[in-house]
């Protein structure tokens, strides 16, 4: 049990409390340890260094209060308010914290080790530097929080929402990560995520070391569903990369339609080179679940680019170039020693001729060549 003296002083008043502690500046850690203060009203209060060891703060209002370095370790703080409050390097660990309020609180540096927070109300807190490892954070609101070098290990994140959280920096190595909601999540080199646990307590442990697929991971691994969309989409899906201009683009639309009654699922991918940053990723992705990419060649500007990506990135994909006859190539890249490339390229002189031949010239090579590079793989 803390001081008893202490205690009385706080249970008078947050005006008297305050008073007395600048009074009494030698009194820096004012014991406070055990004590029953479930529901009291200590908005506003100095108890900053307080030792609040095991202490019932349950239902309290600490609205504003400045618990900056005050320990708490232990302490029920169920439904507590804490809007507003400075924990900067306090010690929660171990606290409970379910449902508590702690909407713009401040927790810099705090030890939240082990800490409940099921429920809680994180909006607008900060977090920086926290130790939150083993800490529990089921299914917390963690949107576009900045989290960045927190310590997440071995927490419980299961159900959690992360969209578009910081997390550089951050170590998640060892955590929960079941039902994780994960969008538009920030990540660098710093941020550590091995061992990420992607199943429930009650399932045969399975771990990945990447959150973003974390998710996906479990959901190819549980739903069939899900299982029977990849497969239609890797032994289907074909990239059509070509210019998307007035005169160009209705002959890749006709293309684009005759491939479907083929029973192929064509992707095209049209973009502004100038504006776009993510070029080089969104090529690499869509060839690499294609089956094989068709591209269209005729006074193309953007396509050397992504055919260099995929000469350099999808070797396992088998590549189909067509032009119009007669028509320039703009700025071709030499191509006729990638072994993933059909040899030659078919010339069609309009979107009519280019449709009549599409199995002989396109599909027919294409496949062939798809056959050849996964034998090769084999």
């Amino acid at each position: 049990m803390g001081n008893e003296d202490h205690i009385a002083r706080l249970k008078n008043g947050v005006a008297a409390w305050n008073d007395w502690r600048d009074a009494m500046p030698d009194v820096l850690y004012p014991d406070l340890s055990g004590a029953n203060l479930s529901g009291a009203d200590l908005s506003g209060a100095n108890l900053s260094g307080a030792n609040f060891r095991r202490a019932d703060l349950s239902g309290a209002k600490l609205g504003g209060a400045d618990l900056h370095e005050a320990d708490l370790s232990g302490a029920d703080l169920r439904r507590a308010k804490l809007w507003g409050a400075n924990l900067g390097e306090a010690d929660l660990s171990e606290a409970n914290l379910r449902e508590a309020n702690l909407g713009g609180a401040n927790f810099w540096g705090a030890d939240l080790c082990g800490a409940n927070l099921i429920g809680a109300d994180l909006s607008g807190a900060h977090l920086g530097k926290a130790d939150l490892s083993m800490a529990n954070l089921r299914g917390a609101n963690l949107r576009e929080m900045d989290l960045s070098g927190v310590d997440l290990s071995m927490a419980n994140l299961n159900g959690a929402q992360l969209l578009g959280t910081n997390l550089c920096d951050v170590t998640l190595t060892g955590s929960r990560v079941y039902g994780v909601s994960v969008w538009g999540i920030k990540v660098n080199e710093g941020t550590r995520q091995q061992n990420l646990i992607i199943t429930d307590h009650d399932e045969p442990v399975i771990t990945v070391d990447d959150i973003g697929v974390a998710q996906f991971i479990y959901l190819l691994l549980n739903y069939q569903a899900i299982r029977k969309v990849i497969d239609t989409i890797t032994a289907k899906a074909v990239l059509i990369l070509g210019r998307f201009s007035e005169d160009q683009k209705p002959v890749l639309d006709a293309l684009r339609n005759e491939l479907r009654k083929h029973d192929y699922l064509p992707m095209m991918f049209d973009f502004d080179p100038t504006t776009n940053q993510t070029i080089s990723e969104t090529v690499k992705t869509l060839a690499g679940m294609s089956r094989f990419v068709i591209a269209d060649i005729t006074d193309a500007r953007s396509v050397p680019q992504e055919l260099q990506i995929i000469d350099t990135h999808c070797r396992t994909v088998a590549v189909r170039l067509i032009k119009k006859r007669g028509e320039p190539e703009y700025g071709m890249l030499d191509f006729r020693n990638s072994p993933w490339f059909v040899k030659g390229r078919y010339e069609y002189e309009n979107a009519e001729e280019l449709i009549t031949s599409i199995k002989e010239n396109i599909i027919g090579p294409a496949e062939a060549k798809v056959k050849e590079l996964r034998k090769g793989n084999s």
